[in-house]
């Protein structure tokens, strides 16, 4: 990793907070969703910890590119997560990693998380939903611009995928038409649907 990526990454977190900020201080009340049995009941820290494939994500200056990405989270503390975010810029590119820190609001239910990256830059995700045997999971951020669908496994069936899809436009409002699924291997690569890698 290059010596100056720390700072570019900060700057681009500090410009997404801002716009997140104020798009989220315009925005509407999200829509009650459909009857579900993750949206409204608590998250379980326990049970989300471990190992997060992105399987789909609207792309950001900040993980835009990457490939394999994958996140590790890890109890630190009351309502304290480490997460280790790995990823490539292309599979024949060496794995890098981006540390990140979080606290997470009880009394939202463990659904709101505020992040930090380089303990500087402060940013806000919320954990939509969650599959009842926690298998997968929505992740959202103010102002509905970015979004993420996680899974356990680096494979998803794709009829389970346009199912969250669907749910994350018609009940959380985000913009599925910029939402791409990330390559997790190799022949994913050059695929519909699925995002082009920073070097192929």
């Amino acid at each position: 990793m290059s010596s100056n990526r720390p700072l570019r990454v900060v700057l681009l977190l500090s410009t997404l907070s801002l716009l997140s900020a104020c798009s989220f201080g315009e925005s509407k009340p999200t829509p009650a969703p459909a009857v579900s049995t993750t949206a409204n009941a608590p998250i379980d820290l326990q049970r989300f910890m471990g190992t997060w494939y992105v399987i789909g994500r609207v792309p950001n200056p900040v993980e835009r590119g990457h490939v394999a990405s994958v996140n590790q989270y890890s109890l630190r503390g009351d309502q304290k997560v480490s997460i280790s975010y790995r990823f490539r810029d292309g599979f024949s590119e060496p794995q890098q990693e981006l540390t990140v820190r979080a606290s997470v609001d009880e009394e939202s239910g463990n659904h709101n998380w505020r992040t930090w990256f380089y303990k500087v830059v402060p940013t806000h995700t919320r954990v939509l939903e969650v599959a009842p045997d926690y298998s997968w999971a929505m992740l959202g951020y103010p102002g509905r611009e970015m979004a993420w669908i996680f899974a356990r496994k680096p494979d998803m069936d794709k009829d389970l995928y346009k199912e969250l899809a669907t749910r994350l436009r018609d009940q959380y409002g985000v913009n599925t038409d910029k939402l791409k699924r990330v390559p997790q291997h190799p022949e994913q690569v050059d695929r519909l649907g699925y995002e082009v890698p920073n070097v192929r």
